[in-house]
């Protein structure tokens, strides 16, 4: 059986979660929508159409702000299509995702529904077809406080007051070629600049985000993000930065996702800091990886022209669990430069939450890894000391076994480990600078068929189970990681 070392010591901080890491999205795509938050009719639909099941699970989840309404969508759309009386709304061509728009759900919808979710709303503005002075017209509509036409024109449709919405997104993946109105980085960049100038004259108090790579493999990596973040330096606060995994046949190259969004993010960390000298500037470029998950983007299928039809729906297994939890960890582990991270996406569309027509709202495998990393992650992030052993995959070398450690504010130490080999691990860990604890929880996530999923049919097919913690009170202690398996190490400070 092979061993690994860990030296957790509470002085070496990266730093302090930032909530925003625990956030999600929710595209005007699929059934994430219509059918996913908003179903009237349904048995558990309240008066205004919106799913109580499914606002229940957002709840567990814990959901810190959710990014609205795109997305690729969000580069063809009129957000004024989706406001005042719905029999007057306009049904639309939405070119993104070559389905039909219905707009009966909109900004006021969503701010309703964000409020009943417990979550906060990133709202993106259109920089595809859209202008820097129609952005400035939503924001105007959603906080000015009264007295002008757009801000009036929201009271009248439901809000007197302020939405309040503090974080904003300027466009999204205008790198891609595939992007409505597809931007270079010169253009993106001005465009960008002068959309942030009107939007900050308007409420200074918004923080932006502005686009930067849609992936590493973009060929304009990482040049589009010096130029974006050169341009917007003085006027934007996050970079947005984008990822998606899928299994290409390997489990092992798959399971050490890890290694590669560590070094994406790596090298965004080391493009910023040249733009802060280049500069002489004495602000941080910090990062919102806005959109991140496992999605199985060579099986989507294509469709005719239809309203919210059934796309991009991952069933995902216990396998697609593992990587998705060493994702959220690697979140975790750069908290000193990413302060804002949305899982893509919430409901039906590649989403931890799964709904039928009509029918029950499940929890997909990886559900699990998010509710535990936003219920546990939020602290002080630590740098521990390791020996692990190591494997070769495709993205060279690769521990197997991968941690992430926060110190909570409640006297708590929470190890998630992940373990990727075949074999058990024996992992001797070293928590003395604390002094002396107690274990408290081992909550594991593992079994025999990595392709296990959860279905309707079988909602708990695979979930977490616990395992006897070690007992008494020590400072080091010895911990058996199950094969392939990921891991929640939950320890108490002794008083």
């Amino acid at each position: 059986m092979k061993t690994a070392k860990i030296q957790i010591v509470k002085d070496f901080e990266i730093s302090q979660t930032d909530n925003r890491l625990f956030s999600s999205f929710l595209e005007h795509l699929g059934r994430a929508i219509y059918g996913g938050i908003y179903e009237p009719g349904h048995p558990q639909a309240d008066e205004e159409g919106l799913r109580k099941d499914v606002i229940k699970l957002v709840r567990e989840l814990n959901v810190d702000y959710v990014r609205y309404p795109g997305g690729n969508f969000v580069s063809g759309y009129d957000w004024k299509d989706g406001i005042g009386p719905k029999a007057d709304r306009p049904r639309r061509l939405d070119l993104a995702w070559k389905t039909v728009e219905s707009n009966q759900f909109g900004i006021d919808e969503f701010y309703d529904w964000s409020k009943k979710a417990g979550t906060k709303i990133m709202c993106a503005v259109n920089m595809g077809t859209g202008t820097p002075k129609e952005a400035g017209q939503l924001l105007e509509y959603c906080n000015f406080p009264g007295g002008t036409y757009w801000s009036d024109l929201r009271a009248k449709n439901g809000h007197k007051d302020p939405m309040g919405i503090k974080l904003w997104c300027v466009g999204n993946e205008m790198d891609g070629s595939w992007q409505i109105c597809h931007l270079d980085a010169a253009e993106y960049g001005k465009k960008a600049r002068e959309t942030a100038k009107i939007m900050k004259w308007i409420d200074p108090s918004v923080q932006l985000v502005v686009c930067g790579s849609s992936g590493p493999a973009q060929k304009t990596f990482p040049e589009w993000d010096r130029k974006v973040m050169e341009y917007t330096y003085d006027t934007a606060d996050y970079l947005s930065i984008h990822k998606y995994y899928e299994n290409d046949g390997n489990d092992l190259d798959f399971l050490a996702s890890f290694v590669d969004m560590d070094r994406f993010i790596r090298v965004l960390e080391g493009t910023a800091d040249y733009v802060k000298a280049l500069k002489r500037g004495k602000k941080d470029f910090f990062f919102s990886f806005d959109e991140w998950n496992v999605w199985y983007q060579s099986q989507d299928q294509p469709h005719g022209w239809m309203e919210a039809p059934a796309i991009l729906e991952d069933n995902y297994s216990l396998l697609d669990a593992l990587v998705f939890a060493g994702l959220g960890m690697t979140l975790l582990n750069h908290a000193d430069r990413v302060k804002i991270a949305c899982l893509a996406q919430l409901v039906n569309v590649i989403a931890p939450i799964c709904t039928k027509k009509g029918g029950p709202a499940i929890r997909q495998t990886i559900f699990y890894p998010f509710y535990f990393l936003s219920k546990y992650g939020r602290g002080i992030v630590l740098h521990p000391v390791v020996q692990i052993p190591k494997t070769e995959t495709k993205y060279g070398e690769t521990p197997l076994l991968y941690t992430s450690t926060v110190h909570g504010h409640d006297d708590s130490v929470t190890i998630f480990a992940l373990n990727i080999s075949k074999e058990d691990l024996m992992v001797d860990i070293d928590l003395a600078s604390f002094g002396r604890l107690s274990m408290t929880e081992h909550i594991c996530l593992n079994g025999n068929d990595l392709n296990a999923k959860n279905t309707f049919e079988h909602p708990d097919c695979v979930s977490p189970r616990e395992i006897t913690p070690v007992r008494g009170e020590f400072s080091k202690c010895s911990i058996l990681l199950p094969k392939q398996s990921w891991n929640v190490l939950r320890f108490k400070i002794a008083s």
